[in-house]
C-alpha cells in the first residue's frame, strides 16, 4: 500500500495527492452522521433493465474527440487500487485507456450502477448513485472516487466489496454548472460535510489556471473538527493562493478549536461570502437540513427553485446562487 501512496502523490491532482501525504501519520475523517453523498449531490436510486452494456472497446465507434465516458451508455471501468481514508471512507481509483480523457467538465458528476437482484420478470434490477470524481477532469487513464461507506447504503456496500480488478458500470457526465475561467469576479461556496467534493472541482480548476483571476471564499461546515474532509489540503491551498479564503465552522468544537461554532449564520455568511452582485456567484452543497437553512432546497422537479434561508435574507437572488 505504501507504493500506492507514493504513486498517488506523483500522479494525482492537488486535492488528491496531498490527502495521502503522511498517510501513516494522520488520517482524514468524514462526518460521523449521515450527510450528503460523496458526490455532493442528492443520493437516490432507481432501477434499470438494460441488458446490453457498453464496454470501452465501443468507444472506437464514436466520432469526434474520444472520451472514456459515454453519455448514453454504461461503460465498465476496472478498479485499479483502493485505499482507506478513514474508518468509514475509502478511495477508489478506476483505470481506462491512457490515450483518452475521462470526458468530464467542471463542474459535473458521473453516475454509477450496480446489480441488485432481479425483478418479478427475471430482469436485472440496479441501484444507481451519482458521484463527483476528486481527480483532475483532465487526467488521462484514471479517475478517483472518495466514497463514505454507509451500513445500509446499497451502493456504498457494493463499493466496499470491490477488489482490484473488479469493474463498475459508469455513465455520464451529468453537467451541474458549466464553469468557465473568470465567469465571475468572486465565487462564494457553502459546503457541508462531503458536499465539499464539487467545490474542489471548481477550486482546482481556478487555482491551476494562471489566467483565472477569480476569487474564492469557502465556508465549510462539519459536525466536529475531526470530521473536516481534506482540511490540511484546503489549508495548504489557502496559504499558497491569496485568491482562496476558507472559513470552518463545527457543531461540536474541541477544546482548542479556533474556527466558527454552530450552524452557518447570517453573520458568518455576510463576513465570509462576496456581497450580492451580478459579479458574484454562491455555490451550495450539503445535507438537506443545511441546504434548507442556507439557500432552500431544489424544486420538486429538481430544478434550482427559489432562494430562501440565510442567502435570501442577505439579498442574494436566484441568478446569484447555484445548488448542487
Amino acid at each position: 500500500m505504501s507504493t500506492f501512496f507514493r504513486r498517488l502523490s506523483k500522479a494525482t491532482p492537488i486535492a488528491f495527492s496531498h490527502t495521502f501525504r503522511n498517510q501513516s501519520q494522520s488520517h482524514f475523517r468524514l462526518p460521523v452522521t449521515a450527510i450528503a453523498a460523496i458526490s455532493g449531490g442528492i443520493s437516490y436510486f432507481y432501477y434499470f433493465s438494460e441488458p446490453n452494456l457498453a464496454h470501452l472497446d465501443q468507444i472506437n465507434e464514436q466520432t469526434g474527440p474520444k472520451t472514456a465516458l459515454i453519455p448514453d451508455k454504461w461503460v465498465e471501468f476496472k478498479l485499479q487500487e483502493r485505499a482507506k481514508v478513514s474508518h468509514n471512507t475509502q478511495l477508489y481509483r478506476f483505470s481506462f485507456d491512457p490515450d483518452l480523457k475521462l470526458g468530464l467538465d467542471v463542474a459535473s458528476c458521473l453516475i454509477t450502477r450496480a446489480p441488485l437482484g432481479e425483478d418479478a420478470e427475471g430482469k436485472t434490477k440496479y441501484v444507481v448513485r451519482p458521484y463527483t470524481p476528486i481527480s483532475d477532469p483532465d487526467s488521462k487513464g484514471y479517475f478517483d472516487l472518495m466514497i463514505k461507506i454507509y451500513p445500509e447504503g446499497k451502493m456504498s456496500q457494493h463499493f466496499d466489496k470491490l477488489k482490484p480488478g473488479d469493474v463498475v458500470e459508469v455513465k455520464g457526465p451529468i453537467e451541474k454548472i458549466r464553469y468557465t475561467p473568470n465567469m465571475k469576479k468572486h465565487i462564494g461556496m457553502i459546503a457541508g460535510g462531503s458536499g465539499i467534493t464539487p467545490m474542489l472541482q471548481v477550486i482546482e480548476a481556478i487555482l491551476k489556471n494562471p489566467e483565472d483571476n477569480t476569487k474564492v471564499s469557502l465556508i465549510y461546515a462539519n459536525v466536529s473538527p475531526d470530521d473536516i474532509l481534506l482540511k490540511k489540503k484546503l489549508d495548504m491551498l489557502a496559504a499558497s493562493h491569496p485568491n482562496l479564503k476558507v472559513f470552518y465552522t463545527v457543531d461540536n468544537p474541541s477544546k482548542y478549536w479556533v474556527g466558527g461554532t454552530g450552524y452557518i449564520s447570517k453573520d458568518m455568511a455576510s463576513k465570509g461570502l462576496p456581497a450580492p452582485s451580478q459579479d458574484t456567484l454562491v455555490l451550495v452543497c450539503g445535507p438537506p437540513g443545511m441546504m434548507q437553512h442556507v439557500s432552500g432546497g431544489k424544486a420538486k422537479d429538481w430544478s434550482q427553485g427559489e432562494v430562501s434561508g440565510v442567502l435570501k435574507e442577505l439579498g442574494y437572488t436566484e441568478d446569484m446562487v447555484y445548488k448542487f
